[in-house]
């Protein structure tokens, strides 16, 4: 049974929090450089999870309205956040936000879109955007192949995951995310991430995934298992690298 995504992450958010990866200052500099993206910018940050790009935003002298349905992530990222005067919570859906009509001037999705209900979300989007705002939808990524460690690490996720492939955002490609901006055009960038991560990180970051079984499920032993394998035979000094993409799709909707 395909577990409800606001409720999803109930039970991952300290590994959420404590493993998942932040996003490249690169992201930052290109929205600047190509949507104008300043300190004076009202942004919603819809599905903003524990806050993880939300802080970025923040860093930069932005007002962030951090949109999150989910009690335990949107706590998590009230705490992480609270030396910011200019973030705001606010408990509500991607589809009915509760902001004002014509009050941001960036909506953002940070590893969120692909679990919207995506015509109530863009109608949503069209609602609270100032005249000319812009839509950003960002991921990170994982490679899955470029080195040995990557391709392994791949087929560890699918031997012992859930519904891994129900729920990837890499169903959403080029051709997915131009027709959802349609008629306006979708802008593309990409930029280099990655983490290294030690065994526990390596455990935790598997564990920040809804898709993977979690520390009371039945699966979760023989998980752990496999882990200390694909750990011990590719660790490099005490790691292993997790490469990223930092993929963005950029536009107006209006």
């Amino acid at each position: 049974m395909k577990i409800n995504p606001t409720t999803r992450f109930s039970d991952r958010v300290a590994d959420y929090v404590k493993y998942r990866p932040s996003y490249p200052q690169a992201v930052l500099e290109h929205l600047a450089a190509h949507c104008q993206l300043t300190s004076q910018f009202v942004i919603a940050d819809i599905g903003s999870g524990t806050g993880i790009f939300s802080k970025l935003l923040l860093e930069r002298g932005c007002t962030v309205h951090g949109v999150e349905p989910n009690e335990g992530m949107r706590l998590a990222a009230e705490e992480l956040l609270q030396a910011f005067p200019k973030f705001y919570s606010v408990a509500a859906p991607a589809e009915t936000t509760t902001l004002p009509n014509n009050s941001v001037d960036f909506v953002t999705a940070a590893q969120a879109f692909h679990w919207f209900d995506l015509p109530q979300f863009k109608q949503e989007c069209q609602r609270i955007l100032k005249p000319g705002g812009h839509l950003v939808v960002l991921w990170n990524d994982r490679e899955t192949d470029t080195t040995l460690f990557l391709s392994a690490y791949e087929r560890f996720l699918q031997k012992h995951a859930v519904d891994y492939k129900t729920v990837d955002h890499k169903q959403f490609n080029a051709n997915e995310m131009q027709a959802f901006f349609a008629p306006a055009p979708c802008h593309y960038a990409e930029f280099a991430n990655h983490q290294d991560r030690d065994r526990d990180a390596l455990l935790g970051r598997v564990l920040s995934s809804s898709y993977m079984p979690g520390r009371n499920d039945s699966g979760y032993a023989a998980m752990v298992k496999d882990l200390d394998i694909l750990f011990a035979k590719h660790e490099k000094n005490g790691f292993v690298r997790l490469d990223y993409r930092t993929q963005i799709y950029y536009g107006k909707l209006d």
